[in-house]
């Protein structure tokens, strides 16, 4: 093997970003303004930046987080459209590397294979595998912006009988290109977000018809997608003033209503009940197909533009059915109560396969590191693993809001361990400290991964709050230093 050269001859990066999506565009962003002495590299995988944003393309893909709080604080987002369209996503991601010269930093095509520290050279050794075939480099930290769910493969259960379908089988993940839905009859598998989000575009793009087959029901709630407020203040306040206002003015909405639904569920539940039911025929049957078993924020709630999904419902474009599969047919769907769904295209929109780390080999001293084993400080840096921090965003709230945070941590604590010429920081793990689930959702993707999701502790710095306030106050302005960061110095 021999070593990869970077900008300026470095042989040892400073800091190393893993991925060019939103998280690792905004890591390097504030890495380059608060840390403009620092060598980096972005390591991506594939050709192209923008993470789940260049590689789905399924009809409609779009945010299900509010635009004011899902883009950058320190870009605003200039689209009064609440609920974006996946193109226009990318596009601000481009323009942002461009506009603060990032692109310069990606090493398209590079997909990082492992990662073990050295006690002895403090650094990380990385095996990164390119067109060129595979090499090492090294860097002194290593920020880990990969996301949470397997970019190769989706959770894709095997149902009986998908032998016999003569239809097309269509994992949104994977969206065929030259898929022609028009006149035809889609039956879309799944309640979450990619389903609702799908249903009423095929619906509108000339679908002959499209149900929605759910085993269960998901909270559907809808949001204006053109924010009036942006509008409005727009053209009293300069465009950053009234990005800024809007952005506070939705995110302490979104903390309001996270908050009520965990202290008033019940009340929650008939609030979002009858707002399904108001953009519903009279007498739809609103408890079977839209009142889950579970509370509001149990799992995440889907948002609905406009109310389009109720509104294709409503025109008869669209159905919903609460069943569950017995088997495939030739012709489509049993369902385990009897009745037949026809189909000429069934759309498996049956969840993602998370993936940690970005499915990367990480070890110290050549010991693997298993994930499972791990606890999260902050969340956002691994127990008893050197220099290293995890970008993982909030489940209750839009990513980007925590990982803004994460990354304007890092920068505090490179500067801080510059000042008092550190080069080695460990999360030191508190074996006294009871343990529990890293998230707190019991969604199906999260609870198949139980045997590699990390644990959070019962108290602070180890406990995930979940809240964007409490993490900004902790990372803004609390030590560093607390006792529990274990720092060495820099060899003589």
């Amino acid at each position: 093997m021999r070593t990869t050269q970077f900008p300026h001859d470095e042989t040892v990066l400073d800091v190393l970003i893993v991925g060019a999506g939103i998280s690792g565009i905004g890591m390097a962003y504030w890495l380059r303004k608060k840390c403009p002495g620092k060598q980096f590299a972005i390591l991506e995988a594939r050709q192209t930046l923008g993470g789940t944003w260049s590689l789905f393309r399924y009809p409609g893909i779009r945010s299900d987080s509010d635009m004011f709080t899902f883009g950058y604080r320190f870009k605003p987002w200039q689209n009064p459209q609440s609920l974006s369209d996946g193109s226009s996503i990318l596009s601000y991601l481009k323009e942002t590397a461009d506009e603060n010269g990032l692109d310069k930093h990606i090493r398209f095509g590079h997909k990082l294979l492992a990662a073990n520290w050295s006690a002895a050279t403090r650094t990380w050794t990385l095996r990164v595998q390119h067109p060129g075939g595979v090499e090492e480099l090294q860097c002194r930290f290593l920020c880990m912006c990969s996301g949470y769910y397997n970019y190769d493969e989706a959770y894709r259960p095997h149902f009986a009988g998908e032998e016999t379908f003569k239809g097309q089988l269509v994992i949104p993940q994977f969206w065929p290109e030259d898929l022609d839905y028009r006149g035809k009859r889609v039956v879309v598998v799944g309640s979450g977000a990619t389903a609702v989000t799908l249903v009423p575009t095929l619906a509108e793009q000339g679908a002959g018809h499209v149900t929605m087959l759910q085993r269960s029901p998901t909270y559907i709630m809808t949001m204006p997608n053109r924010n009036a407020l942006f509008v409005n203040l727009k053209k009293v306040l300069p465009e950053r003033w009234a990005y800024r206002f809007t952005r506070w003015m939705n995110l302490s909405l979104s903390m309001i209503m996270f908050a009520l639904s965990r202290q008033f569920p019940r009340q929650t539940k008939k609030l979002i009940m009858k707002g399904a039911a108001r953009q519903l025929p009279p007498g739809f049957p609103v408890e079977q197909h839209f009142s889950p078993s579970y509370n509001p924020w149990d799992q995440r709630l889907c948002v609905v533009p406009d109310g389009d999904l109720f509104t294709s419902i409503s025109s008869g474009k669209a159905s919903v059915v609460t069943d569950e599969i017995s088997h495939f047919t030739e012709s489509g769907i049993r369902l385990k109560s009897g009745d037949e769904l026809p189909a000429d295209i069934i759309v498996l929109a049956t969840g993602l396969q998370l993936r940690l780390m970005g499915g990367v080999s990480i070890s110290v001293n050549g010991k693997p590191v298993q994930t499972k084993d791990v606890m999260i400080y902050k969340g956002m840096m691994v127990s008893d693993v050197p220099n290293l921090v995890y970008a993982f965003g909030y489940t209750n709230a839009s990513w980007t809001l925590k990982v803004d945070l994460t990354a304007n941590y890092t920068c505090k604590l490179l500067n801080y361990m510059d000042r008092h010429g550190y080069d080695v920081v460990i999360p030191a793990k508190q074996n006294v400290m009871s343990e529990e689930p890293f998230l707190n959702l019991n969604s199906g993707y999260i609870q198949r991964a139980g045997n590699v999701l990390p644990k959070q502790g019962a108290k602070r710095p180890w406990r995930v709050y979940q809240s964007y306030l409490v993490d900004m106050f902790a990372t803004r302005f609390g030590r560093i230093a607390d006792g529990v960061l274990q720092f060495q110095r820099k060899s003589a």
